[in-house]
């Protein structure tokens, strides 16, 4: 009989494990010529993986693969100017490695969401909203649009998140999705989107996805109970939604502290990609993730829920032009710009925008600096037309932009096939429970490599959805 502690003859030999790497960024175990000291890279490329990556030191190298991905971040930043600030913020495309020359050409994406606003990230110099249409209101028109107000916020940054094209930042906060055409279906208001008019927005989208060639839904919102998909109209209606050849991706919801953290429908149905957060702490290695507080399953189905998570905080979206807080970013992003001898000027201009501002004319510069320094941070305000936001809400339209890239490079992909490939190349974070994560975070490079991977090959239909719960 063989001995307990026998070798298993498939565990690799010791001279194998000694011509292995594993990579201490991402932790992937590979060749051990795939290793790049830090003396084969330029200097800003070591600075960068310092920054993004605790506890890395140059003397223990990286993987090529993860070189290659600090490179394309670092040309990004130099384009546009970026590596002489202090880590700003990120943008969402080079934080999940979401490759550039894929864009969502030819894609349709729809969101249902409380409302809108006509950005220009989403129609200049081309406007690719195809329609606008509001489940409360028949009346309401595109030009309502161009009118902000306060149900405005939410659904213009879920959308510009995934496809805006950085207009207001010379392309440099952009979704991975900033070529892909637009539907929007208003489905509710600032002070309340119902369980039933989500579901009048997605049977909206059924009945005109061929009108407008619908691929995607992007579901930032969730219904008002738990419920089985067995019995919930909303559930089924985003079940008949996968039939007729659209994703649905929906965020799984904040409540992660929360008793039973409940998934809401349509996050809870079987075909739907649900979406989970990560704290990706604005850094571009894969290195020190952490769980969002995302809700998760088991759903009352018993089915695991998020499948998939991606960053759900630092996320870069806009501010709704025409509103005071518009006029506060942009006061204290010339003042974060101007020379000490123009502070004062500036703020005597701008007289009513920000109290606290008008009531530090007779400070010195560095305390206004201060001042200024604190207020943008404590708003989040990355310049005068973006701030950085968190919740699963956007973390949802980010995995939906990488789905139409996936559609973009292979556009025979169906819901179920984007789906599984999602999932197949999502890694999981160490350390946390499969219950909060899923199959993991999303790798936007791996999932459009895997779609361009299968072309031509049949569909497996279906494949994996929603697994039961482990017990």
């Amino acid at each position: 009989m063989p001995s307990r502690h026998a070798p298993s003859p498939f565990a690799p030999s010791d001279a194998e494990a000694d011509r292995r790497f594993h990579c201490p960024i991402c932790h992937r175990s590979t060749l051990a010529d795939e290793r790049v000291a830090a003396t084969e890279v330029e200097p800003d490329l070591v600075a960068l993986v310092i920054a993004n990556t605790p506890g890395w030191e140059p003397r223990l190298g990286l993987c090529r693969d993860c070189a290659r991905r600090f490179g394309t971040a670092l040309e990004a930043l130099r384009r546009h100017a970026m590596l002489a600030q202090a880590m700003p913020i990120l943008p969402t495309p080079l934080r999940i490695g979401a490759p550039e020359e894929f864009r969502g050409r030819g894609v349709t994406i729809a969101f249902l969401d409380a409302g809108f606003y006509a950005h220009p990230d989403l129609v200049e110099p081309f406007d690719r909203i195809l329609r606008y249409a509001d489940i409360t209101n028949a009346r309401r028109r595109r030009e309502d649009l161009e009118r902000p107000d306060h149900s405005s916020w939410h659904g213009m940054m879920t959308s510009v998140v995934a496809c805006g094209n950085g207009a207001l930042s010379n392309g440099f906060y952009r979704g991975a999705a900033s070529e892909a055409r637009l539907v929007l279906v208003k489905v509710g208001d600032v002070s309340r989107v119902t369980h039933d008019n989500i579901r009048r927005g997605l049977e909206w989208v059924i009945r005109n996805r061929r009108r407008y060639d619908i691929r995607i839904v992007n579901v930032s919102c969730g219904g008002d109970y738990q419920a089985s998909y067995l019995r919930d109209a909303l559930s089924q209606a985003a079940e008949r939604a996968t039939r007729a050849g659209i994703l649905v991706c929906a965020a799984v919801g904040n409540q992660g502290h929360a008793p039973g953290h409940p998934v809401l429908p349509p996050a809870s149905a079987p075909s739907v990609l649900t979406v989970g957060g990560m704290d990706d702490h604005n850094r571009l290695a894969f290195a020190g993730y952490e769980m969002y507080h995302s809700s998760y399953g088991p759903t009352v189905d018993g089915l695991q829920k998020p499948e998939v998570i991606a960053p759900g905080i630092w996320v870069a979206a806009p501010i709704l032009p025409g509103t005071p807080t518009a006029a506060q970013a942009q006061l204290l992003s010339t003042l974060a710009q101007a020379r000490d001898g123009e502070l004062t000027a500036v703020i005597e201009a701008h007289q009513g925008v920000d109290s606290d501002l008008d009531g530090a004319l007779g400070l010195e510069p560095p305390l206004i600096r201060q001042l200024v320094a604190a207020k943008m941070k404590g708003n989040n305000v990355i310049s005068g037309a973006y701030k950085h936001v968190d919740g699963t809400s956007f973390a949802a339209p980010v995995v939906a932009s990488i789905a139409a890239q996936m559609i973009e490079a292979n556009p025979a992909l169906a819901p179920e096939e984007t789906k599984r490939l999602l999932i197949d190349t999502a890694r999981r974070i160490p350390g946390e429970s499969v219950d909060r994560q899923g199959w993991g975070v999303v790798d936007a490079e791996r999932a459009v490599q895997a779609a361009i991977d299968a072309r031509g090959r049949p569909s497996r239909l279906g494949a994996p959805r929603s697994r039961p719960h482990p017990a």
